[in-house]
């Protein structure tokens, strides 16, 4: 593990995303070549797999499994000028950000509805919370099989 990666891992600290007054435990997380990093509140969001073919090809996965979190519970750490973001521009449910130098998936922000979307791979650590359903299920890839008990949405499942 590198210094960059043990910098960004779970722990407890007053969180600069909240106004609380008490600590906050956060997950952290970051790209390839560690030149971007973000936290987010543990346990704060809903993560969801995302089965739609979009996801599938951003994410060359069978699925691309995200957490959804208010923007308020989310952080950049450093880096933030080094994310690209991609996505059609009156279509908040698809994007994708990335790391400009190593091409890593990214966090991305949807500022029109105040959520971050959390590519779960990015994080260094447990976010404290697990997937609770699987979206856009009748577009999953032929060759993938889901099996778990989560609900299953055909398009968008409720993410907050």
């Amino acid at each position: 593990m590198t210094a960059k990666a043990r910098r960004t891992s779970s722990r407890k600290r007053p969180a600069a995303v909240s106004h609380d007054a008490a600590p906050q435990e956060m997950a952290g997380g970051s790209c390839l070549c560690g030149e971007v990093a973000f936290e987010l509140v543990r346990s704060a969001g809903r993560m969801m797999n995302c089965h739609c073919a979009r996801c599938r090809r951003a994410h060359s996965a069978a699925h691309a499994s995200n957490i959804f979190v208010d923007s308020a519970k989310f952080r950049w750490v450093r880096g933030e000028s080094q994310v690209s973001n991609y996505g059609p521009p009156k279509d908040w449910h698809f994007g994708t950000a990335f790391c400009r130098l190593c091409g890593s998936t990214l966090p991305r922000e949807v500022r029109s509805v105040g959520l971050v979307v959390v590519p779960a791979g990015t994080l260094d650590g447990d976010p404290g919370m697990r997937p609770t359903g699987h979206g856009f299920a009748d577009s999953k890839a032929q060759w993938f099989s889901i099996t778990d008990d989560l609900p299953q949405y055909a398009g968008m499942p409720p993410v907050g």
